[in-house]
């Protein structure tokens, strides 16, 4: 699978990734692939714009024939890379995954360069997030960031795949190690474009950034996510103090919220002024109450059906407190707007039948209130009244965030509550998050981070659950970025920002059960690294000629295995054949990987069938994945038996190539040919 996407990546040009898209949504205005004789793909079909035209045409669409586009050096680079496959293995944390707390956790943490990960998502996490939320590197000058890219090709084929001339080639180059607006947005672009594909149709987008890059990142984001989904831009506070210059002081950086299509799943955020004070016996059910309306009012247009005695708690209330003006009134001598109640009999009865009314005697004379509660009010519908169950919300404002709650400093306090010590720096806090992640209407969303950094998003996923009894569920990313020196992380024992990570989730699952010991909620999280294969056994796939089933020189002689130093092609692909800690296997490994290559999540139940004493896995009750070593006619005997007398269901057998002999797999593709139902072979290398 590796050799195949290495050699697939070689193809990808800056188009590649917008064409699948378009061909995903307009495959009418593609023409038709075409194959030879024997099944092989000769030429790709095209995007048909004389056709498009016409349909544009067809239905009077006015084509726009001016506007303007945001360009840097690297556009057409980041470009490609959003169309690239991946090509790194996922190793799955064995122990840690097997711990209690997280053997069913639908939480994930992927230890690895977010642009790895991203590509692997598209696979099995593609239309599936609710939301994301990121704090990407603000390029300051001051924050470390730099663009990591080595450009792994060479200066001819830089030029030949984007049409560079010399000059334009090393103003490309320029950005390597860059901390430029270009180096910062061929960085960010493609990540924001996988990351795109990775939403839901009704999914949400927030973007931490400062000055430096939000003009920028506002324009890039119009580009890939579409000027008409930009649905605001929120001030933050960054702290109190402080001065950027003798003249004015930078307190406050920004928030993008973007969707992905016009119908977001957005809702305003709960609403509990401090009036909503009050508690009675429906307050499991309605929540809190205020009463802050009487239910007579003299500016209201005057109606004699609601101008009516009350008796209630031994007192006889009339609207405004006179009998003697009420029966005037009931006499003709009214103004237009005048005393009456707000609520009809049939309504006031309804009312003080199921709570909603209360007589308060302390003032210049009784007067009754109607109580307004948090999440419960009277609806009137198909002549009947019911009381309605609701969550009560108000519009986020674009100040919201300008509260200390939401600074720097509120931040590394709560770092400090959970570590002891300052570990991180450049946090932001969970109240902040756990706000946006009210924003989304779906309770039970996912919610990914792909610049994790200390793992606030997971403490406010948690935290968030708490509050509202959600289940939602978090996908953190986060790049093993060495820890620098003589900080206080590195003093505290930790290597890598992702190791800060995870512990501060253990932490925060740690708090919560302290404060409440009862739970029940997911604190846990399963743990995979995305692990790049050592340059040795790289060499080794090369050396393999499918064709023949043995390991051949460039000079045409044979060959085993010379350059991992391993017996077979499984053992390079475990945890300490890839160099990474924990106890994986090659099997554990390449089966993970496969996994979720062929759209499986994380969380899917496998289980594993013995054929004449070999171990295969069975998934989704579909698919069977042999990987392991020593496949003779046996097994072949074995699993043809069970298909055909129906003890086992299977619609594809998927065998990694390197541990079958050619023999073994002609006869496995033979008997599975012959079977009455259709079961199909695939190898991979």
């Amino acid at each position: 699978m590796l050799k195949d996407r290495q050699n697939y990546n070689k193809s990808i040009t800056p188009d590649s990734a917008f064409l699948t898209e378009l061909h995903e949504k307009l495959p009418a205005f593609f023409t038709a692939d075409k194959y030879d004789d024997e099944g092989n793909l000769v030429a790709q079909g095209g995007f048909d714009v004389a056709k498009f035209q016409q349909a544009l045409k067809e239905k009077n669409i006015q084509e726009l024939s001016s506007g303007y586009q945001l360009d840097f050096i690297g556009k057409d680079y980041a470009r490609k890379q959003a169309g690239e496959k991946s090509v790194t293995v996922i190793v799955p944390d064995v122990e840690h995954n097997a711990l209690p707390e997280n053997t069913l956790s639908r939480n994930l943490f992927l230890t690895g360069d977010n642009l790895e990960v991203l590509r692997h998502l598209q696979s099995n996490y593609a239309d599936s997030v609710d939301m994301i939320y990121i704090d990407p590197p603000y390029n300051t000058g001051s924050d470390g960031f730099v663009y990591p890219d080595t450009f792994e090709y060479s200066d001819q084929t830089l030029q030949d795949m984007f049409g560079l001339n010399e000059s334009e080639l090393q103003r490309l180059k320029s950005i390597q190690g860059k901390a430029t607006h270009s180096a910062w947005l061929t960085f960010i672009y493609p990540r924001l474009y996988l990351a795109k594909k990775t939403l839901k149709e009704t999914g949400l987008i927030f973007i931490s950034i400062g000055d430096d890059e939000q003009a920028n990142l506002k324009l890039l984001c119009d580009e890939i996510f579409g000027e008409s989904n930009f649905i605001v831009g929120f001030s933050r506070i960054t702290k109190k103090g402080g001065k950027s210059s003798d003249a004015t002081a930078k307190n406050h950086d920004y928030i993008l919220l973007y969707s992905k299509t016009n119908n977001p799943d957005i809702a305003g955020i709960a609403h509990t002024d401090a009036a909503f004070k009050h508690q009675d016996e429906h307050y499991e059910t309605r929540g809190c109450y205020k009463l802050n309306q009487t239910l007579d009012y003299d500016s209201l247009g005057y109606s004699k059906s609601l101008d009516y005695p009350i008796e209630l708690d031994g007192h006889v209330l009339y609207p405004g407190g006179s009998e003697q003006k009420f029966r005037e009134r009931h006499q003709g001598h009214h103004s237009r707007a005048d005393w009456a109640w707000r609520w009809s009999r049939d309504l006031f009865n309804f009312g003080l039948e199921n709570g909603f009314i209360e007589l308060r005697t302390g003032g210049e004379r009784p007067r009754i209130y109607t109580k307004t509660y948090q999440n419960a009010k009277i609806e009137k519908k198909n002549n009947q009244y019911e009381i309605a169950t609701f969550d009560r919300t108000k519009p986020l404002s674009t100040l919201e965030f300008t509260e200390n709650e939401y600074s720097n400093d509120n931040a590394t306090k709560v770092i400090e509550q959970l570590f002891g010590r300052s570990v991180f720096e450049y946090t932001k806090p969970p109240r902040l998050i756990q706000k946006l992640a009210a924003l989304h209407k779906n309770k039970n969303a996912v919610v990914m981070d792909f610049f994790a950094g200390s793992g606030t998003t997971a403490q406010a996923v948690f935290e968030q659950n708490q509050a509202d009894n959600g289940q939602r569920s978090f996908i953190l990313v986060q790049l093993p970025e060495p820890c620098a020196r003589n900080t206080t992380a590195s003093q505290m024992g930790y290597k890598t920002i992702d190791e800060i990570s995870r512990d501060r989730i253990r932490l925060a699952a740690r708090k919560m059960r302290a404060e409440k010991p009862e739970t029940d909620a997911d604190l846990g999280f399963k743990h995979y690294r995305f692990v790049t294969p050592q340059q040795q056994t790289l060499d080794d796939l090369e050396h393999f000629d499918i064709a023949s089933g043995h390991f051949v020189t460039t000079g045409g002689q044979l060959t085993a295995f010379d350059e991992s130093g391993f017996d077979d092609m499984i053992a390079p692909f475990s945890a300490a054949g890839l160099g990474v800690a924990g106890h994986a296997t090659g099997e554990d490994t390449i089966l993970t990987t496969w996994l979720m290559a062929d759209g499986y999540k994380m969380d899917v139940t496998v289980r594993t069938l013995t054929f004449a004493g070999y171990q295969a896995t069975w998934v989704d009750g579909t698919r069977l994945y042999l990987i392991q070593e020593q496949w003779h006619s046996a097994q072949t005997r074995e699993l043809l038996n069970q298909i055909g007398t129906h003890q086992l269901a299977l619609q594809t057998v998927v065998i990694y190539g390197y541990s079958f002999g050619l023999e073994s797999i002609r006869e496995l593709e033979m008997g599975l040919k012959q079977l009455d139902q259709k079961v199909n072979l695939v190898k991979r290398y």
